[in-house]
């Protein structure tokens, strides 16, 4: 039987925070991104800017508007980092030669060696990961919040 997740159902329709869906996926984004933070640290990126890197990395160049939905940032908030990438010789833009509105940015030498320094220990940050959490469950967990974010939730 599950836990009783209102608070009071003649007081308040909302739910107890303990199973409140928000609240338990930003207790689940500290968990993961505690240590992340903690491999970045000492290092010239955040984790704002390592997503971009790893978005970089895996899918080439491209358009900011493309970064931006698949590294979570607002476009707005990635203009402002992918100024201080540039000036730190982390990436480069340039103009889209079909759409001259559009830039295209590509990760340079000094991003990929970041990734390179940094990887290992991302990568086993996964690792005891799926250790503690289990193979399955972790796969599982990974499906659930990809159909999630396929559903349409009325405002």
């Amino acid at each position: 039987m599950k836990k009783d997740d209102t608070s009071s159902p003649a007081t308040s329709p909302l739910r107890r925070t303990d199973r409140s869906l928000p609240i338990a996926l930003l207790r689940a984004r500290e968990t993961v991104m505690g240590p992340v933070r903690e491999m970045l640290a000492g290092s010239s990126v955040n984790e704002q800017k390592w997503r971009v890197l790893r978005v970089l990395q895996e899918g080439g160049a491209q358009d900011q508007n493309t970064i931006a939905q698949r590294a979570c940032l607002l476009l707005p908030s990635l203009t402002r980092i992918l100024r201080v990438m540039e000036a730190d010789s982390l990436v480069s833009r340039h103009e889209d030669h079909a759409d001259r509105r559009r830039s295209i940015v590509t990760i340079e030498k000094a991003g990929r060696a970041i990734l390179d320094e940094r990887g290992g220990q991302a990568a086993a940050l996964v690792a005891d990961l799926r250790a503690s959490y289990g193979d399955e469950k972790f796969e599982q967990l990974l499906d659930l919040l990809e159909d999630l974010q396929n559903v349409e939730i009325r405002p």
